[in-house]
C-alpha cells in the first residue's frame, strides 16, 4: 500500500511516496548523493518502494534534510504497519561487508529506543557528514516507534561500515514487518495491542 505524505520546513521542502511492502524500486531526487546510496540500500534489502525529492539547506550542511526525511520516512512506516496484526514484529540480520561485520536488531513493539554501538563516525563522504548516519537511525527509530539496535563488532572502511548498517537495517525490518501465515491475524504481543 503506498502512502504519500510531505513535509515542509523553513528548511526543508519533502515529498516522499513509500510503500513497505514492495519490491526494491526508488527514486530520489535529493542533491545528497551518498543519502541517497544508503537509502537505496534500505529499499533494496527491505523490498521498500520509495520515491523520495528533498530540498534542504544544504548551503549551510545536510542536518535538517537527513533528519527530516528520517522524521517522515519513520511516520509513513509506522502509519503503514496500523495495528500490527500477524506481522513477525521482530527482526535481526548480521550483514558481512568484507572487512566490517555488523549486527541491526528490531522490534515494531510501539516503544522508542536506539543504540549504535561501534566506531565513531566521523569524515565526510561528498557534502554528506558521517555523523548524520546516527541522526537519521535515531530520528527514524523515534517516528516509527521501534527499538533499533546496530552493532559494528569490527571493521575500518567508513563507506563498508555504512553500507552494512544501512542494508542491514533494510534485511531487519523486512523480517520484522513479514506476516507470519501461522499467526494469522494475531497481534504479536501477550497486551493484545501494539501502540
Amino acid at each position: 500500500m503506498n502512502m504519500m505524505e510531505s513535509r515542509k520546513t523553513s528548511e526543508t521542502d519533502i515529498r516522499m511516496d513509500l510503500n513497505i511492502r514492495g519490491t526494491g524500486n526508488y527514486q530520489f531526487d535529493t542533491e545528497i548523493p551518498f543519502f541517497e546510496h544508503m537509502l537505496s540500500h534500505i529499499c533494496k534489502h527491505g523490498l521498500f518502494d520509495l520515491n523520495l525529492f528533498l530540498r534542504g539547506d544544504i548551503g549551510i550542511d545536510c542536518h535538517h534534510s537527513v533528519e527530516d526525511t528520517a522524521i517522515l520516512m519513520g511516520q509513513l512506516v509506522h502509519k503503514q504497519l496500523g495495528d500490527k496484526k500477524g506481522i513477525f514484529r521482530y527482526g535481526h540480520f548480521t550483514i558481512p561487508m568484507d572487512e566490517v561485520l555488523t549486527t541491526v536488531a528490531v522490534d515494531f513493539g510501539g516503544r522508542f529506543y536506539f543504540k549504535y554501538t561501534g566506531p565513531h563516525l566521523d569524515g565526510k563522504f561528498g557534502i554528506y557528514d558521517s555523523e548524520l548516519s546516527l541522526e537519521f537511525l535515531q530520528k527514524f527509530a523515534l517516528n516509527a516507534k521501534m527499538n533499533l539496535h546496530v552493532v559494528v563488532h569490527y571493521g575500518d572502511n567508513k563507506h563498508h561500515i555504512h553500507e552494512s548498517i544501512f542494508k542491514g537495517l533494510g534485511k531487519a525490518m523486512r523480517q520484522a514487518i513479514t506476516l507470519d501465515l501461522e499467526a494469522k491475524d494475531q497481534i504479536p504481543s501477550t497486551k493484545g495491542m501494539l501502540e
